[in-house]
């Protein structure tokens, strides 16, 4: 399993990608909407993974709500596997709660699903299905 990439909560995308860029250059791509999340995202190169920034699309996207509560920072780790489905399932069949069942659309096209912070000491993980 590999580290795709670490998500960090941002109020205004804009803005953190000001602050981001000198430190890890120019951004692998657009900004990408991704409606399954209600968020805005973009992806900047981190040696062999990468940092997304993720900025909610409106107040009920759960994002706002880590913002309300926590601040910008640090959101969840993403780590690659072959099959999210399966590794949903290996949690499930473990008896840790996980916020997705099955996998849903994620940005680049990617098959993507959450285990719940509490399967990973306080951690919200996301797989990350693909190259």
């Amino acid at each position: 399993m590999k580290l795709d990439h670490v998500g960090i909560a941002v109020a205004n995308l804009s803005r953190a990608l000001a602050r981001w860029q000198p430190l890890l250059g120019t951004p692998t791509g657009p900004p990408e909407e991704v409606p399954s999340n209600r968020v805005r995202v973009l992806f900047l190169s981190a040696g062999g993974s990468e940092v997304e920034l993720v900025e909610p699309l409106g107040a009920d996207s759960p994002v706002a709500k880590f913002l309300e509560r926590r601040g910008e920072g640090v959101h969840h780790l993403a780590f690659r596997v072959p099959d999210v489905d399966a590794a949903l399932a290996e949690l499930i069949a473990r008896g840790e709660r996980v916020v997705d069942t099955k996998s849903r659309p994620g940005a680049r096209g990617h098959r993507v699903g959450f285990a719940h912070p509490t399967a990973f000491g306080g951690v919200l993980v996301e797989y990350v299905e693909g190259a």
